[in-house]
């Protein structure tokens, strides 16, 4: 199943609807853009649309509006994200307060540190 292409728009509108927190980093993920607290995702976009990380009961109220769904970018959907409803797009401050509870929530998540892969550590030596 082939990935979307990022929608330029969509990009800039998610980069505008961030928190400004100096806690979250944003790095590619897909071949977009995500939202990371604490090493944690919280938030990204896909395509044209933009998604979200809720816990399950604010997941499970989202996921009733008209247009939301879940986020499944590979064809089978991934815990506790959502994509938002793209009427949203014609109202920054419902997607602003959508990613600052999910900013919030990721926030209390444990911390996840960077861990090096079977192929990072290839070439290295065990001797010391």
């Amino acid at each position: 199943m082939p990935f979307p292409h990022a929608d330029e728009r969509t990009r800039d509108l998610f980069l505008s609807v961030l928190p400004d927190d100096g806690r979250v980093q944003v790095r590619p993920m897909f071949g977009h853009l995500a939202a990371f607290v604490n090493g944690n995702m919280f938030s990204g976009f896909f395509g044209s649309d933009i998604m979200v990380r809720l816990p399950v009961a604010e997941l499970d109220r989202l996921i009733t509006e008209e247009g939301a769904s879940p986020f499944a970018p590979m064809g089978r959907a991934m815990k506790d994200y959502v994509l938002l409803p793209r009427a949203w797009h014609d109202d920054p401050e419902k997607l602003r307060q959508a990613l600052r509870r999910s900013l919030e929530w990721a926030a209390g998540l444990p911390v996840k540190t960077a861990t090096h892969s079977p192929k990072a550590r290839r070439g290295r030596s065990r001797a010391a």
